[in-house]
């Protein structure tokens, strides 16, 4: 998912002589108290200190992340980790016979049986674009003759169309602002990795180094300049840098799109039989992949270790994640997704966090189909809105909690996620999605301190990507103590447990002073809060038959 606010930043920052600070947020302020601080978060510590301390968790948790990967060697995840107890490490066989050999910590969709991996793919648009460009650009097409399925084919290649082209000249803008920061930030880069005698650096170290060298203080206040500038100065220059170059030549591809048919990158490695549903059991057990950096700070966020004295604390804290890589650099497929939701519930996860999307989704049926199946083995699903500032009541984003389009068939087990920020002048993160009937809750997702890779790294990120773990390690903890609650018990106690915003009015995502209500935002109307969900909780009559993962699998 683009982070806008990434994106906004790093314009400004292209656009100014001098980087100006912006609000600095508090390490962990998404778990404070707003009653005792003022700062908007869920109230976590106050629900450990006052609701559970005198309770021990009834069942262990297993949560997957579907994302881009994790590292398995953190500090504060590798304890955390789910592990596949039937299976045995490095042997190459599948031994609990789930049809993945060697799937210790998860599996990865993306992946080779040769070992190799997806890293960078196309978007949706693209594809759809180029699958179905000869055949509707072809002079003796009339779109006049199209009925039923054909029609609908043909409109969803118009839209994916307009789209490319939209984003062409979006992008091209985007190309000529960034080149010359592309250019300038790795070469000051590579000056201070040599003055300071380190490869990696925070924003916070480089502020405090010094050198004489005009050269090297050239080189620092450029860099420092962009630290501060995206308000990311517990990052570290590799972090921040390569997420810069990564929205660059995502940027680039884009622009490129609408004149090359992209590479199918996918299809290189997996070689899979993409258009059989039924071809499921492709990947490897890679589940750090290329990029694992989106994917280590979701889980973090989730369920770090809470009582290492080191680096961060997690939502829940009697938790196991499952991870499975699904999400390349570029637009996740659906059948990938599909399969993602299948092993996770086949393998005994309880919640599912979903922290990606898309405008496009032409196999969603075979998505529907996975998510129906953990609905109906009592599995919830947590999604994250999108960072496109956009009203996803009326605009597309995939995957969604409609089965087939149809806004009246609703999934009972998921929760679409939306951003909020850290105090009541910046409630509503600028760049969250947001729908009255299609966004359940909003959540901390701007500024979210959590892991990242490289053993004992930290760093922050922005996005509903980071509301959306927050909402999942919520529901974690609350099955982790109240394990006799459903998929859908945990939903509505999630949903009425929030607390609710009415003063003062939000400024609207996408725009710089457009006024509206918080409460026409979302379906609740509020921000999720541990403490009133861990009572709410306590006061709700369980309806679960706690069963096994073994008994899961059909």
């Amino acid at each position: 998912m683009k982070n806008f606010f990434l994106l906004l930043a790093l314009i400004m920052y292209t656009l100014q002589s001098s980087a100006q600070s912006l609000p600095s947020y508090s390490k962990g302020w998404h778990l404070e108290d707003r009653t005792t601080t003022g700062i908007q978060g869920i109230s976590l510590d106050k629900a450990y200190t006052e609701l559970l301390s005198n309770k021990n968790p009834k069942k262990k948790v297993v949560v997957a992340v579907i994302d881009s990967g994790i590292d398995t060697l953190h500090e504060d995840l590798k304890p955390v980790l789910w592990t596949n107890k039937r299976e045995i490490p490095g042997n190459g066989k599948d031994d609990d016979k789930n049809g993945y050999a060697d799937d210790i910590h998860g599996w990865n969709f993306i992946g080779g049986k040769d070992g190799s991996n997806v890293g960078k793919d196309s978007y949706e648009a693209v594809r759809i674009y180029y699958r179905f460009k000869q055949r509707f650009e072809n002079p003796s097409f009339h779109s006049s003759q199209l009925v039923g399925e054909d029609l609908n084919t043909y409109k969803t290649y118009q839209k994916a169309k307009g789209q490319l082209e939209s984003q062409a000249k979006e992008a091209a803008m985007y190309v000529m602002i960034l080149k010359d920061v592309v250019a300038k930030l790795p070469q000051a880069d590579s000056i201070l990795q040599v003055a300071m005698g380190k490869k990696q650096y925070t924003g916070d170290e480089l502020q405090s180094f010094s050198n004489n060298d005009a050269s090297v203080s050239k080189a620092r206040s450029t860099v420092l300049a962009f630290f501060q500038q995206t308000r990311q100065m517990d990052n570290t220059n590799t972090g921040l840098i390569g997420d810069l170059i990564q929205f660059y030549e995502g940027e680039k591809s884009k622009l490129e799109a609408i004149e090359k048919e992209p590479r199918r990158y996918r299809a290189e490695v997996v070689k899979d039989n993409y258009e059989d549903k039924n071809d499921r059991f492709y990947g490897n057990n890679d589940i750090m992949g290329t990029d694992a950096s989106h994917g280590t700070h979701v889980s973090g966020i989730i369920g770090a270790v809470r009582n290492n004295n080191i680096g961060i604390k997690g939502v829940a804290d009697n938790v196991e994640i499952m991870s499975i890589r699904a999400v390349p650099d570029g637009d996740e497929h659906d059948k990938d997704i599909a399969n993602a939701i299948r092993y996770a519930v086949d393998n005994g996860a309880w919640v599912i966090n979903m922290s990606f999307g898309k405008s496009f989704s032409p196999e969603k049926k075979w998505v529907d189909e996975a998510v129906r199946y953990a609905e109906s083995k009592g599995v919830l699903l947590v999604h994250a809105a999108g960072n496109d500032a956009k009203n996803i009541d009326i605009e597309d984003n995939f995957p969604s909690m409609n089965e087939n389009n149809d806004t009246l068939n609703v999934f009972s087990n998921w929760i679409n996620v939306g951003a909020s920020g850290a105090t009541l002048e910046d409630i509503v993160a600028d760049f969250s999605n947001y729908g009255k009937r299609e966004v359940h809750v909003f959540a901390p997702g701007v500024k979210i301190y959590s892991t990242i890779p490289g053993g004992n790294t930290y760093g922050d990120k922005d996005g509903t990507s980071m509301a959306s773990p927050v909402v999942a390690g919520l529901a974690s903890l609350i099955l982790s103590y109240f394990p006799e609650l459903t998929a859908q018990q945990v939903k509505k106690i999630i949903e009425a447990s929030v607390v609710k915003i009415t003063d003062p009015i939000a400024i609207k995502p996408g725009t710089e002073d457009e006024k509206i209500s918080f409460s026409s935002l979302s379906i609740n109307g509020g921000i999720v809060n541990a403490y009133e969900a861990i009572l709410l909780a306590s006061k709700t009559k369980g309806e679960r038959k706690i069963v096994e993962a073994k008994e899961k699998r059909n």
